[in-house]
């Protein structure tokens, strides 16, 4: 069986740690152990883990580093050949890691995702991962069970193991050897899309993503930046367009690109028009934010083409246009979604 290093990242998030950190210390699994990246909390997360939970790890960390940096230094301490990370407001069941473990028994299978239910609405899907992460060709990203805003009841239409596009970073186990091969979490996306970005890498070095549909947790959600939260559509457009010219393969940049770039511009204008000048101001800033740092954004990639062994446009993207199924088409669940 796989050993399992499970980082649980956290600032001041000790009130998501004392409702479901116990269901995590209780999984019921040989092999795992669990490590508290505290992101310099000043709420008593340190005192509180050692005083009840002796047994986990605490990675003290200096200062708060977000997301991508908190999981990324977590690392070195851990042991185990999986690395799982798991949010801090995620309930998981005693079983989880034995469907995620199977996954792995395929040595093609480099990232697993469990199923993820809602924590509030546990008969639903959870917006963040759902049954499996997918993306279509111009860069749009959605789920078996949750397209957009609509989220489908769980009664068993996705029980079957497939590869997917991307797991959740909500509750992401990888391989330790090809986390560190990769380089990790692109720290320069500080929120949003990075385990994306991280999948992307990870298929165009011609392994795969498997979503393990046996281990269930729940997950919390919206502790970050709330739905619709200019912040978070900042983070999304901005981080999106990088994660594109990043990833993409050679005639998709040329060609695919430059649509999603114009399908930006015309929900900045349609944000404007609509009088959510919120919207609007996120979108203009992070088309700024890319262009302004395209040439180091194109470093990266020229780095990341010299170790592929892929083309960039990997069998799990749907060669599709999500938005205009969706919204023109009232194509609402993956199944309908799907050509």
């Amino acid at each position: 069986m796989k050993g399992f290093s499970i980082i649980i990242v956290t600032w001041n998030g000790l009130h998501h740690l004392k409702k479901f950190l116990p269901s995590v210390a209780a999984t019921d699994y040989p092999n795992y152990e669990i490590i508290i990246a505290d992101n310099a909390s000043s709420d008593g997360t340190k005192k509180w883990v050692k005083k009840n939970y002796p047994n986990i790890k605490i990675a003290a960390l200096d200062q708060n580093y977000g997301y991508c940096g908190g999981n990324n230094k977590a690392v070195p301490f851990t042991e185990k050949e999986i690395l799982l990370f798991l949010n801090n407001d995620v309930e998981v069941t005693p079983n989880w890691l034995h469907g995620i473990n199977k996954a792995f028994e395929d040595e093609q299978v480099a990232a697993v995702q469990p199923k993820m239910r809602a924590y509030n609405e546990p008969e639903f899907f959870e917006y963040a991962g759902a049954a499996g992460g997918f993306i279509d060709k111009y860069g749009y990203t959605f789920c078996r069970g949750r397209m957009f805003d609509t989220l489908e009841k769980d009664h068993g239409q996705y029980d079957t193991s497939i590869d997917i596009f991307w797991a959740s970073g909500a509750a992401l186990a990888i391989r330790k050897n090809l986390f560190i091969e990769t380089g990790g979490f692109d720290e320069d996306f500080e929120f949003h899309m990075e385990e994306i970005d991280l999948c992307w890498r990870i298929q165009n070095l011609g392994y795969t993503i498997s979503y393990a549909p046996e281990s269930v947790v729940y997950h919390l959600g919206g502790g970050s930046l709330a739905m619709g939260d200019p912040r978070k559509v900042y983070y999304n457009f901005r981080n999106s367009l990088a994660m594109l010219w990043k990833n993409y393969s050679t005639s998709s940049l040329f060609t695919r690109f430059p649509v999603r770039f114009a399908l930006d511009i015309i929900a900045a204008k349609k944000a404007l028009i609509s009088t959510n000048t919120g919207e609007y101001k996120a979108i203009f800033k992070a088309h700024m934010f890319f262009l302004k740092h395209l040439p180091s954004i194109h470093k990266k990639r020229k780095q990341l083409l010299k170790n592929r062994t892929q083309d960039g446009n990997p069998e799990t993207m749907v060669n599709t246009n999500v938005v205009f199924r969706y919204f023109l088409r009232s194509r609402k669940t993956f199944q309908e979604l799907m050509p």
